[in-house]
């Protein structure tokens, strides 16, 4: 059966719950999006949910940021990406994706219940770090100058950490 999660933003005003088969906060995304918007260390973890099971109290205090996108040439579109966040504390929560209406990603510095720490990790969007960060790369984590080579999924049931 998948885990529940529940997170909150800082001010209490959202609070959340999702089911996930896959827990484990191992991806860190050196994006520019990322790295603005949900801070902590120069990067973001995302965790994937069933987008059907979330549960949402608060509502009203929730605003939707949808991130500029540049090319290589430097043309910008807005990105499908819906970032909700908290409106009163600013506390980022959740992406959710039009394209994937099935999934949800929440961030886990948002999640209070607690995480199993993942044996490894994989650092993403690495060309997009900030010049201070110096990423923590472990023996066994694995880095990507994009994105990675396996989805969430993949890399959950790969490794035996698939929870049904």
């Amino acid at each position: 059966m998948a885990e529940r999660l529940e997170g909150s933003c800082r001010c209490g005003a959202v609070r959340f719950a999702v089911e996930s088969h896959t827990p484990y906060p191992y991806q860190l995304c050196y994006c520019s999006i990322c790295r603005k918007t949900a801070g902590g260390g120069g990067f973001a973890i995302n965790l994937m949910g069933d987008a059907a099971t979330l549960e949402v109290r608060g509502r009203d205090a929730l605003e939707i940021y949808r991130a500029e996108i540049a090319d290589g040439e430097g043309h910008c579109r807005t990105g499908s990406g819906e970032r909700n966040f908290c409106g009163r504390c600013a506390s980022a929560l959740w992406l959710f994706d039009p394209h994937w209406p099935e999934l949800v990603h929440p961030f886990a510095s948002a999640i209070d219940t607690p995480l199993p720490k993942p044996p490894s990790k994989v650092h993403l969007m690495l060309r997009f770090k900030a010049p201070w960060v110096v990423p923590e790369i472990g023996p066994d984590d694995e880095m990507a100058q994009d994105y990675p080579k396996l989805s969430i999924e993949e890399w959950h049931r790969a490794r035996g950490l698939w929870i049904d």
